[in-house]
C-alpha cells in the first residue's frame, strides 16, 4: 500500500507538469483545467488512504548528489494528504472560472499557465520533505504572486501592489533563510522528519521561522501588502487568498511546530500576532466599501485565527480551518468577480444591489458562502471555527487573546452580513444599462462546486481528524461561537435599519477603520519621506562639495590663479625695465635702511 501512496502522490505531480511540456502537433498535451481536475481526483486516492488509516508519514527520496548528500524528497503526512486534494479542487474551479474571466484578452493560455505554475509552486510547498525543496516552493509562489499581481502591467496601482507584496515577503524570506542556516550549520541536516525530532530550545531558530510566517501570511506589523494585491485579476486574488500564497507561512509553521514548542514566549507572541491581526484586519472589513477588499480583510483576519491556533499549541486546528476556509473563500471571490465582471468592473458595494434577482446562482453561493465565512452552524467554517475557539477556552493562557478573538468573530458576522445587504437586498443601485446575467457554465459551474463542498466538508473532516483532547465546559462558555454571531447580526441589522441624515457625516472611527488606522500612511509615507530627505541630503553633500567645491571648482580656481601668472609676460621691454627699476629701487632702500639701524 505504501508504494501505490507514493506512486499515485508522483502521477499527481506529473499530471500537472504535462500542460507545460512542450506542445506535440502544435497544442498541448492537455488543457490546464483538464489537468488539474485529474491531478485532484489522482489525489484522492493517496489521501483518503493516508487518512483513514492514520499511516506513518511516508516519503520518496531520489538522490541529487553523494557529496554533500542531497536527496529530492516527496512526502506525505497527515497535514498535506488533508490540504493536497482541497488545493487542488479550489485550483481546479479558479481555472475554469479563469477561461471565462480572462476571455476577451489574447493571453488567456499565459494567464491560465501563470497560474498553473504558482498551484504547482504550492504544491511543491506541500509536498516537500526538506526545507531546501520547501524554500524552492516558498520563492516560487512568492515570484508568481509578484507576476500574476502585476498582471495589468498598464495600471500603476498595480506595480506598486505587486512590488508591495514582494518587499514584505523579502523580509519574510530573511527569516527563513535564518532558520535554514541554523538547521544546516547546529543540526546538519534540512530533513523535515530529522529537524523536527531535534529537541531544540534554539531561540533564534524559531524566531526566524516566526518571521518567516509574518511575512508570508500577513500578520499584522507586515499585513499591508495583502489588501492592495486585490489589483491583480479576481482568478490571481480567489487562488492567492484561498490555498497558495498567504497560507504558506502558516503551513510552514505547522509542519515545523515541533522547533516552536520549546519556546513559549515565541508561542505567546504567535498567540498575540494571530489575535491582534484577527482583531484589527476585521475592524477594517468593517468600514470597507471595495467587495474584494472586504473578502481580502475577512482572509486576513481567518489568517489571525490560524496564527491563534499555532499559538496555543495546535497546529491541526490551524490545517482544518486552513482547509475549510480555502472552500469559501475562493467560492466567494469568484462569485464577487462574477458579479464586478458583470457591473463592467464595479466593485463599490453601495452601487450594488438585487444581485438575488438577477444573478440568483451566484448570489446563493455568495450567500452560503458568507454564512459560512460568519460561522453559520453546520457549515464548514463553524466546525473549525468553535473547535479553535473552544480548544482557546479550554488553554490556560492569556484571557486577553481569547477576548480579541471572540470581538473578532463578532465582527466577522457584522461586516459579512452588511456585504449581504449591500450586494443582494433593497433596490439595485447600479447603471440602468448594466447587463446582469448567468449564460455561461465557465461562469456558474466554478462557483456551485465549492459551494457544495463548502456545505460538506466541515462535518467530513470532523469525522476523520483526530480528536482533541477535550474538557467539560460550562453552557455559557460552549455557546460563545453562536452567541458571537448573533450580536454581529443583530447589530448589523440594527445599524443598516437606523435612519441617517440626508448628509452624514464620516465620524471618527470610521475614518479611522477606512484608512486601515493610518498605518500605511505612518509607515510608508513617513519612511518613505525620510529615506528620501537622507537621500537627497547626502547627494547634496557628495554632489556639492566632493564632486564640485572639492573637485571642479577646486581646480578652476586654482587654474585661474597660475593663469593671472601667466598674463603678466607681455613681451614689452618697456614694462620689463620699468618693473626691474622699482624692484632694483625697493632693495637700495631696504639695504640703506638695514644698514643705519
Amino acid at each position: 500500500m505504501t508504494m501505490m501512496i507514493l506512486t499515485l502522490q508522483l502521477t499527481t505531480i506529473f499530471i500537472m507538469t504535462t500542460p507545460l511540456l512542450p506542445k506535440w502537433g502544435g497544442r498541448a498535451p492537455i488543457s490546464v483545467k483538464t489537468a488539474v481536475k485529474m491531478a485532484f481526483i489522482t489525489s484522492l486516492i493517496p489521501s483518503t488512504l493516508m487518512l483513514k488509516y492514520q499511516a506513518q508519514p511516508l516519503s520518496t527520496l531520489f538522490p541529487i548528489s553523494t557529496k554533500p548528500d542531497m536527496c529530492l524528497t516527496i512526502t506525505l503526512n497527515h497535514f498535506s494528504a488533508l490540504l493536497l486534494p482541497v488545493v487542488l479542487f479550489v485550483a481546479w474551479s479558479i481555472m475554469e472560472f479563469a477561461t471565462w474571466y480572462i476571455s476577451p484578452t489574447p493571453l488567456t493560455k499565459t494567464f491560465t499557465s501563470a497560474l498553473l505554475i504558482f498551484l504547482l509552486a504550492m504544491v511543491i510547498l506541500i509536498c516537500a520533505g526538506n526545507l531546501f525543496q520547501l524554500f524552492i516552493g516558498w520563492e516560487g509562489v512568492g515570484i508568481m504572486s509578484f507576476i500574476l499581481i502585476n498582471w495589468w502591467t498598464s495600471r500603476t496601482t498595480t506595480n506598486s501592489a505587486a512590488l508591495q507584496a514582494m518587499i514584505y515577503n523579502r523580509i519574510g524570506d530573511i527569516g527563513l533563510i535564518l532558520a535554514i542556516s541554523i538547521l544546516a550549520m547546529h543540526y546538519s541536516t534540512w530533513d523535515l522528519v530529522q529537524s523536527t525530532a531535534q529537541q531544540t530550545k534554539d531561540m533564534l531558530l524559531a524566531m526566524g521561522l516566526t518571521l518567516a510566517a509574518v511575512g508570508k501570511s500577513a500578520q499584522f506589523f507586515m499585513h499591508m501588502w495583502l489588501p492592495t494585491a486585490m489589483e491583480g485579476p479576481t482568478p490571481v486574488s480567489a487562488l492567492l487568498h484561498s490555498s497558495t500564497m498567504v497560507v504558506a507561512g502558516i503551513y510552514m509553521l505547522a509542519q515545523l511546530h515541533p522547533l516552536l514548542n520549546a519556546s513559549k514566549h515565541i508561542l505567546t507572541l504567535c498567540l498575540y500576532l494571530g489575535a491582534t491581526t484577527s482583531l484589527f484586519t476585521a475592524s477594517c472589513a468593517l468600514a470597507q466599501n471595495d467587495i474584494k477588499k472586504v473578502i481580502a480583510f475577512s482572509t486576513s483576519s481567518q489568517l489571525g485565527l490560524m496564527m491563534t491556533a499555532i499559538g496555543i499549541g495546535s497546529p491541526g486546528l490551524a490545517i482544518f480551518h486552513m482547509a475549510t476556509h480555502a472552500t469559501f473563500k475562493a467560492t466567494l471571490f469568484l462569485s464577487a468577480g462574477s458579479i464586478i465582471h458583470c457591473m463592467q468592473n464595479e466593485q463599490d458595494i453601495r452601487k450594488m444591489g438585487n444581485s438575488s434577482t438577477t444573478m440568483p446562482i451566484t448570489t446563493t453561493c455568495l450567500t452560503i458562502n458568507s454564512l459560512t465565512l460568519a460561522g453559520i452552524p453546520f457549515l464548514s467554517g463553524f466546525y473549525s471555527k468553535d473547535a479553535i475557539l473552544e480548544t482557546m477556552t479550554n488553554s490556560h493562557l492569556s484571557s486577553w487573546a481569547l477576548l480579541m478573538t471572540i470581538m473578532a468573530t463578532t465582527m466577522t458576522s457584522a461586516y459579512t452580513l452588511r456585504m449581504l445587504i449591500y450586494t443582494t437586498a433593497a433596490s439595485p443601485r447600479h447603471k440602468p444599462y448594466t447587463h446582469l446575467h448567468e449564460s455561461e457554465s465557465n461562469q456558474v459551474s466554478p462557483i456551485l462546486r465549492p459551494t457544495i463542498l463548502t456545505i460538506i466538508l466541515g462535518l467530513t473532516l470532523s469525522t476523520i481528524f483526530p480528536a482533541q483532547p477535550t474538557t467539560p465546559l460550562p453552557t455559557t462558555l460552549k455557546l460563545i461561537p453562536i452567541l458571537t454571531i448573533l450580536i454581529g447580526t443583530t447589530l448589523t441589522i440594527d445599524l443598516t435599519n437606523t435612519s441617517l441624515t440626508p448628509t452624514p457625516q464620516k465620524y471618527a472611527p470610521y475614518k479611522t477603520w477606512n484608512q486601515l488606522a493610518f498605518y500605511g500612511i505612518m509607515l510608508h509615507r513617513s519612511f518613505s519621506f525620510m529615506a528620501l530627505k537622507l537621500s537627497q541630503a547626502s547627494t547634496q553633500l557628495i554632489d556639492l562639495i566632493w564632486l564640485e567645491k572639492s573637485g571642479p571648482k577646486y581646480l578652476h580656481s586654482t587654474n585661474t590663479e597660475i593663469s593671472k601668472l601667466t598674463t603678466a609676460q607681455t613681451g614689452l621691454l618697456k614694462n620689463y625695465l620699468i618693473i626691474f627699476l622699482i624692484f632694483t629701487s625697493t632693495l637700495i632702500t631696504i639695504y640703506h635702511l638695514t644698514k643705519y639701524y
